[in-house]
């Protein structure tokens, strides 16, 4: 990372106790509950060290079934799919107006909070586009304020050893990138796909 540093990553599942429980079984490390969103959604958290982490997000299954949340396309996923990603620049501001004037719009900022299982009311902001950029390669931006980063409240942890992606025209996400002053190794490929691999205690793990 350059200006914008890795805050994490977003892997959605169509549903939230079986995505949990594979990423459980693979990894040998049990995600801990993150708490439940306003829009339908519910998380479970994975540390990567101090400052980042891996989410599992899926539908709130104490919310309406019939209600499909559209977050991360999880109204039409049907399988776990490491859907986007979030950075933490220094100022949240300054790094879109740059984004802007270097020819990409990351979205408004945008005020968002979630409950954590203890009570705690977590707020944040971030930047949302009606799309996501390049099918998820090009991070949103998120900035936590004055609430303690959700890696640093004791999460179990794993050791994202990479982090990369593939596009059919890389030139296009590396663009993107560089207007947000971030950095991700991308190569050339048929799919559009985040790559993360993981050092856990049953050894290597990819999610894509």
């Amino acid at each position: 990372m350059t200006e914008a540093r890795l805050d994490h990553l977003v892997y959605a599942v169509p549903d939230l106790a079986a995505g949990v429980a594979d990423v459980a079984a693979r990894t040998g490390v049990t995600p801990v509950p993150g708490g439940r969103h306003p829009g339908g959604t519910a998380n479970y958290l994975v540390g990567f060290g101090p400052t980042s982490y891996l989410e599992i997000i899926g539908p709130d299954p104490e919310a309406d079934p019939a209600v499909r949340p559209s977050a991360f396309g999880l109204d039409a996923l049907t399988v776990p799919r490491l859907a986007t990603w979030a950075v933490h620049p220094d100022d949240i501001e300054k790094t879109v107006g740059l984004a802007r004037e270097r020819g990409y719009d990351p979205g408004e900022i945008q005020p968002l909070s979630r409950r954590r299982p203890d009570g705690v009311l977590l707020s944040w902001r971030l930047t949302r586009r009606e799309e996501r950029a390049a099918g998820g390669l090009v991070p949103f931006l998120i900035d936590w304020g004055g609430t303690e980063h959700p890696a640093r409240s004791g999460l179990p942890q794993v050791r994202l050893a990479s982090f990369t992606a593939t596009h059919p025209d890389p030139s296009v996400v590396r663009r993107d990138l560089a207007a947000l002053g971030v950095e991700l190794d991308v190569t050339a490929g048929p799919a559009t796909a985040l790559e993360a691999v993981l050092d856990t205690p049953r050894g290597s793990v990819t999610l894509r």
